[in-house]
């Protein structure tokens, strides 16, 4: 079964962006995200230099903006900032979906490509890329509120002093709960909107309403194999944090990989034979 995300013909034949009709499986098996892992580790090492450098620069960020943080006297937001850095990681993995589509279609694949991807709805991407950022600060800006709000406004507490204040006071441990709560919703939320909007912009000429609307149909269709990819994604997250972000060298580039094969898998188009069934287009 599928649900259909209609196109506007009409729209196209004047030269806006318009795509043919998007399809979305409601039958994808809970355990399918393991043959998305499987599937983005094998393109991660078919290419590992190229996957590997990828995830090596995003862990630098990381670092850097770790760094950052230490050096304004601000350890106690590290882990705030690094979790809100990672809902802009789906516009940052678009080089690594073009890696995998390349070598899902045989193409030749080098540094430019995976640097300079040419997608099709270029606007309608960066207007995603806008709402992920708002999503980013929106996070930033409710937890320095919720640091208010349980620990006072005299200023952060140095690193050691905040995590024995958030795991030993009932202050740091209200913050705790309502912080990750709060923090699990929102994630929660763009995961729905971006988890397979981002690549469907990347390969095809659609408008940016029409891509989160396919991503949340996607979820609402699919809720246990797609909560399941969330709390594997969440789990490598907490990986790469763990081992001060060193593990987002391989982390990063594999789920990257891994969203593009759940995307080939969830989503199916129209104009593509081969992987949408006969039924879907009467």
């Amino acid at each position: 079964m599928a649900v259909v995300v209609p196109g506007d013909k009409s729209a196209a034949n004047r030269g806006q962006v318009a795509p043919a009709n998007v399809y979305v499986r409601t039958n994808v098996p809970f355990d399918a995200p393991w043959s998305w892992l499987g599937a983005g580790w094998r393109d991660l090492w078919t290419l590992p230099g190229l996957s590997l450098a990828y995830g090596a620069v995003f862990a630098l960020a990381a670092l850097a903006l770790a760094f950052g943080l230490l050096s304004l006297g601000w350890q106690s937001l590290a882990l705030v900032l690094a979790g809100g850095f990672l809902l802009v990681g789906p516009m940052m993995a678009v080089g690594l979906y073009e890696i995998s589509r390349r070598l899902e279609t045989g193409e030749a694949i080098d540094v430019r490509d995976a640097m300079f991807v040419g997608v099709k709805s270029p606007g309608q991407l960066a207007i995603m890329g806008v709402v992920l950022m708002v999503a980013y600060l929106a996070w930033v800006e409710l937890a320095l509120v919720l640091l208010v709000l349980f620990l006072g406004g005299g200023g952060l507490p140095p690193a050691d002093a905040f995590v024995q204040t958030l795991l030993f006071t009932p202050r740091g441990l209200g913050l705790l709960v309502t912080g990750t709560a709060l923090g699990d919703v929102l994630a929660l939320l763009v995961f729905s909107m971006s988890v397979v909007s981002v690549p469907l912009l990347m390969t095809r000429n659609i408008d940016v309403v029409t891509a989160v609307g396919t991503s949340l149909r996607a979820v609402a269709s699919n809720p246990k194999p797609m909560l399941l990819w969330a709390a594997l994604i969440a789990a490598m997250i907490g990986v790469g944090i763990a081992t001060l972000f060193t593990g987002f060298v391989v982390a990063f580039p594999l789920i990257g990989h891994a969203t593009w094969h759940a995307f080939r898998d969830i989503v199916q188009i129209e104009d593509e034979p081969e992987i949408v069934p006969d039924v879907l287009k009467r």
